[in-house]
């Protein structure tokens, strides 16, 4: 708008300076007076009459007056005997003409800029409501391709078909093989599916399209559909091509549920997609890859074979999977002669692509900030634990008896998950107040987890429920603060997905209550649950709970040295980690950090080379405080 504004006042500019009465710019000005003066004085030997102005030469020089409407000049001129040259007003007609439209083109310019800013500035201005926005991705710098995806190798050779599909038609269709008309990338958040789709555009070589479910739906009813014509209108234009959809459960929800019927404008779009991937004419040619982590939501017409043939499953990577993907995200920081990534995989369980790459960024950042000139495993273990636990809030202020407190809790975890054989293996415990803990013990399984047992679930309920049992026998039943929330929080979820998802109850035996007892009936149509199942259920959760309480007050009773020794350690030290816990319980200094053995302990998980700690921290100023819930460990 800008633009073309200043352009037309350029051309006006240029037009009057070229359009302005020539000997306009090289005479003086002077008053009508004085020219007439001069004629009656006989020294004017020229005159130009030009409409309202007049040029006039005395004494070998230009002068240039205006004349009055009611002045007779060409009869004086003429009395005195003066040559006179008359010219006609030249007014020009384009110039008359566009300063009368202009107010009329700033009013439209103005209009066009606040439908095009309602719109949010989407294709086409004003009139391109049904435009569709989707764009075309030409990566010339950042270009992705498969090298840097990794840890998702049967989800990237689903994908590699179709790239060698587009590349080479030849070599399926002689086998009678069709193109597939879509692909559905379905995965937890972080596991990368939009860096798979960018990987498609890298390497397929053809148009590749994006654009987000968000952008089909608008305010005007019928609009989105609208764009969705326009998508594949400039699809089959540019075909063999690729339209990546993401997030497309915004626009492909199930139609019909929900209050009141669900969205029009979104039902309409879903039709209309559906249809156009799947209807009377073939969109040859024309991929579609969609991307959602919410497959569930999804109306089962958009999931068929033949609009969505392959449905890709993208999950968080295994150990394998977490080593490549630290070597790709490594591949751009200098990294220390200490760091080995498989021991850093084996450390971060459950770690999505997204993850993985913040760790390695925080490790690096961490390294930038003492100045070193390359990351160090120190760097990525410290990253490590801020990712997991948060971090560090060495600010914050607590009492004596509020940390004594905390350490004698997150003891009583320590004690019952080291002397319980199926609970992880406790990977760190501290009393530092990180995220929304005054602190925290945390356990790391020894590989990626794939089952869950019983005789595993009741002993994690025994070391969830070991905080409160701890604080029970140090300070009395009396004196138990709100610190074990969190894991009354967490040991309820544990215990009711024992009883109501996993049938490891005997009493209420192997029937799903999960969705009835939690009062959604999506698919439990006609399923209800009565008063005595509700109270059977309940009873059961609360004896699970007790059976694990009473079990971790029977360890902690047993091992009171232990666990004496043990929260004395906490309290000097702050953090200790898994080797230096055992240590401690028996009675030994935990590692210096000159002395730390960078290997990782038995159980698998890294070690942490521990801060020297040559003598006890001194405790924080007081200030009120209760106890924080723990985060899920």
């Amino acid at each position: 708008m800008v633009f073309w504004v200043v352009l037309f006042l350029m051309v006006l500019a240029l037009f009057n300076l070229f359009s302005s009465p020539q000997g306009a710019t090289n005479s003086e000005t002077r008053s009508y007076s004085a020219f007439v003066e001069a004629v009656e004085a006989g020294s004017v030997t020229s005159a130009v009459i030009d409409g309202e102005n007049i040029r006039f030469t005395e004494g070998g020089r230009t002068f240039t007056t205006i004349r009055p409407q009611d002045a007779e000049v060409t009869q004086v001129l003429l009395a005195a005997g003066v040559p006179v040259e008359a010219r006609s007003q030249e007014t020009s007609v384009f110039q008359s003409f566009l300063l009368s439209l202009l107010p009329f083109l700033l009013l439209i310019g103005v209009w066009i800029y606040f439908m095009n800013r309602m719109q949010g500035g989407g294709k086409g201005g004003a009139m391109g409501f049904g435009k569709s926005r989707a764009k075309l991705l030409t990566e010339k710098h950042g270009r992705v391709t498969f090298d840097d995806v990794a840890g998702i190798d049967e989800a990237k050779e689903e994908l590699e078909e179709i790239v060698e599909f587009l590349r080479n038609p030849q070599k399926f269709s002689r086998l009678g093989g069709k193109i597939p008309k879509g692909a559905l990338l379905v995965g937890p958040p972080g596991t990368g599916k939009t860096l798979l789709a960018r990987a498609i555009a890298g390497e397929a070589g053809v148009p590749f399209f994006t654009i987000s479910g968000s952008d089909f739906v608008e305010m005007f009813v019928g609009v989105g559909a609208s764009r969705v014509r326009d998508m594949f209108e400039q699809a089959k234009k540019n075909a063999p091509c690729i339209v990546f959809i993401d997030e497309i459960d915004a626009v492909g929800r199930a139609r019909g549920v929900g209050i009141g019927g669900g969205n029009d404008e979104r039902e309409q779009t879903l039709n209309q997609l559906l249809v156009e991937m799947d209807g009377f004419e073939a969109n040859e040619g024309v991929i579609i890859v969609a991307a959602t982590n919410r497959r569930d939501v999804l109306d089962p017409a958009l999931l068929r074979p033949g609009r969505f043939d392959r449905q890709v499953t993208v999950p968080n990577p295994d150990i394998k999977g977490r080593e490549k993907i630290l070597g790709v995200h490594a591949r751009k920081i200098p990294l220390g002669p200490d760091v080995d990534l498989r021991i850093i995989a084996r450390g971060s369980p459950g770690f999505s692509g997204a993850d993985l790459a913040n760790l390695v960024n925080e490790a690096a950042l961490m390294a930038a900030r003492v100045g070193r000139r390359f990351v160090t495993m120190i760097d990525f273990e410290s990253a490590k634990d801020k990712v997991m636990m948060g971090a560090e809030r060495r600010s914050m202020v607590m009492t004596t008896e509020q940390k004594e407190m905390t350490a004698y809790h997150e003891a009583g975890h320590a004690i019952v998950g080291i002397s319980l054989p199926k609970c992880d293996p406790v990977y760190k415990a501290t009393i530092i107040p990180r995220g929304g803990a005054l602190g925290m013990v945390m356990s790391l399984p020894e590989m990626d987890r794939l089952n869950m047992f019983r005789d595993e679930c009741h002993q994690r309920l025994a070391m969830t429920m070991a905080g409160k049992a701890a604080e029970t026998i140090k300070y009395g039943a009396d004196q138990v603060s709100n610190g074990p929330a969190g894991d009354i929080q967490q040991a309820s979820q544990l215990a009711r997905a024992m009883i109501l998802r996993w049938g490891m109850s005997d009493k209420v035996g192997n029937i799903d209550y999960s969705e009835a007892h939690e009062g959604y009936s999506g698919n439990t149509a006609g399923l209800s649950v009565s008063a005595h199942t509700k109270e059977l259920i309940e009873d059961e959760v609360r004896s699970f709970i007790q059976a694990g309480y009473e079990l971790a007050h029977k360890i902690i009773t047993e091992k009171n040295v232990e666990f004496e020794r043990l929260a004395q350690g906490l309290l000097e030290y702050e953090t200790l980690t898994g080797d230096e816990i055992k240590r401690v319980m028996a009675g030994e200094p935990p590692q210096s950090g000159d002395d730390a053995d960078d290997t990782p302990p038995a159980g698998g998980t890294p070690s942490v080379t521990a801060i020297p700690k040559t003598k006890p921290k001194k405790p924080r100023a007081s200030d009120d405080g209760g106890m924080e819930p723990e985060p899920s460990a």
